[in-house]
């Protein structure tokens, strides 16, 4: 049991001394955003409490801060004390346990603490029982504040009193006491802990991360570049229907699959449509891709656009057994494959035109070869081979003259030409280290904000102490 020398009386709010039994003064009922009641049970650090005495506390004009007095079953003392929503637990510690090893450094139990503040403050309203005489005038509190953890220093008189605190969750606060409501929550606390605990991200960042690279490092290692398909197609074979390929596994982790497409255009396209399906779900992964090539001769000058072959990956396909569905089409010339020629003599220059319309001219002499989009950029060209053709055919027509030398030429029968198919080839890629690096990458910016943001949230709590660790710019 423990004696009590004063308490408030419920019905009349006024202070009663035990001892005397006579009424002191009259005292303020604390009220607002008081949400614990005398006599009141709750647990906490498994240890059961009841609510003795409120007291609020006020400084300046208008900042109040509630004080819950705690005893457990032993008689040993606890406070929970409130300000702005958050809350902190507070125990009393020997006076001899804090050590002062300089005018801003307190030590409690090997473990520095940084002053805060140094507050004026005196009590504004109370309720409940004390074992001690209430002191109404000023008393002086000063924090110290390593983290989430503090030392509270109260001067009131020539009583010096101190107390070791710590950071307590408004939700442990509220289960513990079975409260339907909590306090406004507002700013920062000064021993509230930051959203992330740094120290526990990066165990598990860094477990993650290994994982992954082990992961990463047993896939890669496993696979190699497997070709899975391959096949020569002729156009005439999927004109305006599609072909079925053969089945083909992949095996391992889901990874690209790099599919290369090859024709022999020349100054034409071709476009292959290709399908993959998965056999076992028919998922469809559908895609095009035009393969062009063009080449002439204009204003002096060769040029050339495009290439005969066009790789693309479909990107994170899952193993399992697959098929192709393939269609495709090409640019067929109009009319039949006739070519022009006209040869005047062993001088000057040979002229041929293809059935697409280019107009080539070699120089019998040296054998150079020009091609040119048609007659008429070939009448316009003013460059040598361009002189040398004006010279071997003066004042004459061209296009007359190529028309009148016609020459049927046709491939042979047994022979099908280069542009006539199109080449396809699948290989299975080892898994890409693009979504790997993307998750280390997003791992690594994650801890960056992280820790920007701890720098950030411990610049705002500090903010209001003349004290300050961190500069203010």
């Amino acid at each position: 049991m423990y004696s009590i020398e004063e308490y408030v009386c419920k019905s009349c709010s006024y202070l009663i001394d035990v001892e005397k039994s006579f009424s002191k003064k009259l005292v303020k009922k604390p009220i607002e955003n008081v949400v614990l009641e005398i006599g009141q049970k709750g647990i906490l650090d498994n240890t059961e409490y009841t609510v003795d005495a409120i007291v609020v506390r006020k400084y300046g004009i208008e900042i109040y801060w509630r004080e819950y007095y705690l005893k457990d079953k032993k008689g040993d003392d606890a406070f929970l004390s409130e300000s702005d929503g958050h809350w902190v637990l507070l125990y009393p510690v020997h006076t001899e346990d804090v050590k002062k090893k300089s005018s801003k450094i307190a030590e409690l139990h090997t473990r520095n603490y940084r002053w805060y503040e140094t507050t004026e403050c005196s009590i504004h309203a109370a309720e409940g029982f004390f074992e001690e005489k209430l002191n109404f005038n000023l008393a002086t509190y000063k924090e110290y504040v390593n983290g989430t953890n503090m030392i509270s220093q109260e001067q009131s008189g020539s009583k010096n009193q101190y107390f070791a605190g710590k950071h307590i969750s408004k939700h442990l606060v509220k289960k513990s006491f079975k409260l339907s409501h909590m306090p406004n929550y507002s700013g920062i606390g000064i021993v509230q802990p930051y959203y992330i605990d740094i120290k526990q991200a990066i165990n598990i960042l860094g477990i993650a991360g290994l994982f992954i690279c082990l992961l990463q490092l047993y896939v890669y290692t496993s696979r190699t570049n497997t070709s899975v398909f391959q096949d020569t197609i002729k156009f005439e074979d999927v004109k305006n229907k599609e072909m079925v390929s053969k089945s083909f596994t992949l095996s391992g982790g889901s990874a690209p699959l790099k599919v290369s497409a090859h024709s022999e255009v020349d100054n034409s396209w071709a476009n292959l449509q290709l399908s993959l399906v998965n056999e076992s779900t028919n998922e469809t992964v559908y895609t095009s891709k035009d393969i062009e090539q063009y080449h002439g001769y204009e204003d002096g000058e060769n040029w050339s656009e495009g290439k005969t072959t066009e790789e693309f990956n479909l990107c994170g396909i899952a193993p399992g057994k697959y098929h192709f569905v393939i269609s495709a089409e090409k640019q067929y010339a109009v009319g039949t494959s006739t070519s022009s020629h006209f040869v005047p003599s062993n001088e000057g220059v040979t002229i041929s035109r293809e059935a697409s319309g280019i107009v080539d001219v070699v120089n019998n002499s040296t054998k150079e070869s020009v091609a040119f989009g048609d007659i008429r950029t070939l009448e316009k060209d003013s460059s040598e081979i361009g002189k040398l053709v004006k010279q071997t055919f003066p004042n004459q027509n061209l296009d007359s003259l190529l028309t009148v030398n016609s020459v049927l030429e046709s491939p042979p029968a047994n022979k099908v030409s280069d542009d006539s198919t199109i080449n396809i080839k699948a290989t299975w890629l080892p898994v890409s280290f693009w979504n790997f690096t993307i998750i280390l990458i997003l791992m690594l910016a994650f801890f960056i904000i992280c820790y920007w943001g701890r720098n950030v949230f411990n610049v705002s709590k500090w903010s209001n102490s003349s004290n300050s660790p961190y500069s203010k710019s």
